[in-house]
């Protein structure tokens, strides 16, 4: 058997157990703590732990310090491997891809960060392109600052033009009544205020790319957010299509 259907079959093998196929199904939308891990799956912390430190060895699952408090982490799925294993099951398959942005319902989706400059304007320029115009999506901060050139440089370079997206503060958007909200950095998480008519309310853990040191650093560090987000959103659509 060749090492690439190995590898195949190790990685089925370790998303088949079950303890480890509810952990993901909790991950499957929104970064969380270990706290609502156990929280969200009913399991106990030590088999939790347990199964985050084998899925972090294999390089299914990622662990990121939050910004708002160096002490908690947040663990999220890490999409591109799992998205590699889809494909190749679905190339060994013969398997039909989804899904068509016309299957998808017509919904509002609000993406939030602390500034409103670089990860939710990203997320919005995403989400309007993977979802051709269906999805109403806006974005917004808790502590809006002018868009980010390396943002929109950034996502020049895959084709979507964000550059005529503005900034807005919160009760810019206070009337919106979105469907899903998601916030993409730690501090807006808890700055937030609760969007009680949201049917989902999510966390993605995106670190800043604004902190980098400037540079080339600093420009790989936006690549590496636009990229993260793509994965996410791409994800996210599939979750939309499905509601």
């Amino acid at each position: 058997m060749a090492t690439d259907e190995l590898l195949l079959l190790s990685a089925l093998k370790l998303i088949a157990d079950e303890t480890r196929w509810r952990i993901i199904q909790t991950l499957r939308a929104s970064d969380r703590q270990v706290s609502e891990i156990i929280a969200a799956t009913g399991l106990p912390q030590n088999l939790v732990s347990y199964h985050l430190g084998i899925m972090r060895q294999a390089g299914l699952v990622q662990q990121h310090r939050s910004d708002a408090d160096a002490r908690a982490s947040y663990y999220s799925l890490h999409l591109s491997q799992l998205e590699a294993i889809y494909q190749q099951i679905g190339a060994d398959l013969l398997l039909p891809q989804p899904c068509s942005p016309l299957e998808l319902p017509v919904m509002t989706v609000l993406f939030l960060c602390r500034a409103n400059s670089a990860r939710s304007q990203m997320a919005e320029g995403w989400l309007r392109h993977l979802s051709a115009g269906r999805v109403i999506v806006r974005s917004a901060g808790t502590h809006p600052a002018p868009i980010q050139p390396l943002a929109i440089q950034v996502m020049a370079e895959v084709g979507i033009d964000i550059g005529y997206q503005q900034p807005k503060a919160l009760d810019q958007v206070a009337d919106l009544q979105p469907h899903v909200v998601v916030t993409v950095c730690d501090i807006a998480r808890e700055e937030c205020p609760f969007w009680p008519e949201a049917v989902r309310i999510l966390h993605w853990s995106i670190p800043d790319p604004v902190v980098a040191p400037p540079g080339a650093a600093q420009l790989a560090a936006f690549r590496h957010a636009r990229d993260d987000l793509r994965q996410r959103i791409a994800s996210l659509v599939l979750l939309i299509a499905q509601s």
